[in-house]
């Protein structure tokens, strides 16, 4: 018997729940900018601390997941679909942004996400 759509997403949340290893390369925060029909995905650089957080790599603080830090990209990425913006990143970006491949498969799951959103008219939450 299949899993019911529920269950499929008790899954999700329990493993959105665990530990994840940072990568050092940076992370994304994604958006969809609906006027020009665009996922975008700002890059950040991070450093790593000894417990594993991100910190910004001027002041040393940890950097909070609630969005209050003002810190500039290093680069913005945009596509028209998922498949475009996941190109961008993996297959022409130099220097490379990703060095984990849990973190590439996340960024594949959360660009499908903002590219339903962006054709449904949903909101699009990061994950």
């Amino acid at each position: 018997m299949a899993p019911t759509p529920e269950e499929l997403k008790a899954i999700d949340d329990k493993l959105s729940q665990r530990f994840i290893e940072l990568d050092p390369d940076g992370y994304f925060i994604i958006y969809v900018d609906r006027d020009a029909g665009l996922i975008c995905a700002e890059h950040y650089s991070n450093d790593i601390n000894e417990k594993g957080l991100a910190v910004d790599p001027e002041t040393g603080e940890p950097i909070p997941c609630d969005g209050g830090a003002k810190r500039k990209p290093t680069v913005v990425y945009k596509g028209r679909t998922a498949k475009e913006l996941g190109m961008e990143i993996t297959e022409k970006a130099d220097p490379k942004r990703l060095s984990f491949l849990d973190h590439a498969l996340y960024l594949g799951r959360e660009f499908v996400r903002a590219e339903m959103a962006l054709l449904s008219g949903e909101e699009y939450v990061q994950d």
